[in-house]
């Protein structure tokens, strides 16, 4: 019994194996072709822009408490004990200051970022789409997933002249 089970296992993979060898499969890192798209560089730039005045007062409350800390270590040992409590007080409120600009900061920077794959995500899908059926494609893999591919089946640099159209 188990001997024709496995004669039937072995021509069920004999049968299978011609159709693996005929499927045809590309790969893409959406990551790469999506973020060196013309859009993604105009939006860098807006969001540069747009957060400028942000970053610059994270750094300045940055600035001011490494100036605190280099303070309290040099001249520390040399203040009376209420100046150096007032002082490691004003540091760590600056700390504080600017954990929380900076949290803030990375939020919504975060958050526009969302923003900007999720109205991108039609594009991309469209431009998968067209890749898919203009090279005869019946798969088209992330390259995340993927150990190796053959140079002519990575489809990235196709994906990212569309994404650029």
């Amino acid at each position: 019994m188990s001997r024709i089970a496995m004669m039937v296992a072995a021509a069920l993979m004999a049968l299978s194996f011609p159709a693996m060898a005929e499927t045809r499969i590309g790969v893409v890192d959406l990551r790469q072709a999506l973020f060196s798209s013309n859009d993604a560089k105009s939006f860098s730039e807006t969001l540069q822009k747009d957060f400028a005045g942000d970053e610059a007062k994270v750094r300045e409350v940055q600035e001011e408490a490494r100036q605190l800390k280099e303070r309290l270590e040099k001249d520390g040992a040399m203040m009376n004990e209420s100046e150096r409590n007032k002082l490691a007080g004003e540091f760590q409120e600056k700390v504080k200051e600017f954990n929380f600009l900076k949290q803030r900061l990375d939020s919504t920077v975060a958050q526009r970022k969302q923003a900007f794959l999720e109205q991108a995500r039609p594009e991309v899908d469209a431009a998968v789409e067209e890749l898919l059926k203009e090279n005869d494609l019946d798969l088209i893999l992330p390259s995340e997933a993927v150990v190796y591919v053959k140079p002519e089946m990575n489809l990235t640099p196709q994906l990212l002249e569309k994404l650029n159209r």
